[in-house]
C-alpha cells in the first residue's frame, strides 16, 4: 500500500455504491486512469477511495459521469417517443389513404334508375346507339370537377 495512506481499499462494487454510480463508471475512470487502483492476486480489481470525504473523490469527473448518464437517459426518452409518434402517425396516414381509395374507387352501380351495362355490353350491341337527344346537351354538361387530391397528388 505504498503511497495510498489514509485512503480505503474496497471492491468496485463497493466504490460505486459508496460514490453513488454504476460500476460502468467506476470502471471507465480506472480505464482513464482518474481512479486510483489496483489488481490481486486473485484477479481481482480494488480501488482507494478517501473514506471521510467522498465528495473529493467524486470529483468533477463523478459529475461529469452523473449528467452524461441523465442525458442520455433523456435522448432514450425522446427517442422512444419520437418512435411512437412515427408508427402513430404512420397509421393514420394508412388510414387516411385507405378511405381516401374507398372514396374515390369507381363505383360498381350506376346511376339510380340507369339501366346496368358494361363496355362489352355496348361494344356487342347491334344497331346504333339509342338517341339520347342533341349533341350538343351533352358538350354543355360541364365535367366533374377533379377532387382537392386528385389534383395535389396528381390521380
Amino acid at each position: 500500500m505504498d503511497g495510498y495512506n489514509g485512503l480505503d481499499r474496497i471492491t468496485v462494487a463497493e466504490a460505486a455504491q459508496r460514490l453513488g454510480v454504476k460500476e460502468q463508471a467506476i470502471r471507465k475512470r480506472i480505464s482513464r486512469g482518474t481512479l486510483r487502483h489496483d489488481k490481486a492476486e486473485d484477479g481481482r480489481v480494488y480501488v482507494y477511495v478517501d473514506a471521510e470525504v467522498e465528495d473529493e473523490v467524486q470529483g468533477k469527473d463523478t459529475r461529469d459521469d452523473t449528467y452524461r448518464d441523465a442525458l442520455v437517459e433523456s435522448l432514450q426518452d425522446q427517442n422512444r417517443f419520437l418512435r411512437e409518434e412515427l408508427a402513430r402517425k404512420d397509421a393514420i396516414l394508412m388510414n387516411m389513404t385507405q378511405t381516401m381509395r374507398q372514396i374515390t374507387a369507381p363505383s360498381s352501380e350506376e346511376a339510380p334508375g340507369a339501366p346496368e351495362s358494361t363496355a362489352d355490353e355496348q361494344q356487342g350491341r347491334r344497331g346504333p346507339a339509342p338517341d339520347t337527344g342533341p349533341p350538343q346537351m351533352a358538350a354543355e354538361t360541364p365535367e366533374e370537377p377533379r377532387s382537392w387530391w386528385r389534383r395535389m397528388f396528381g390521380g
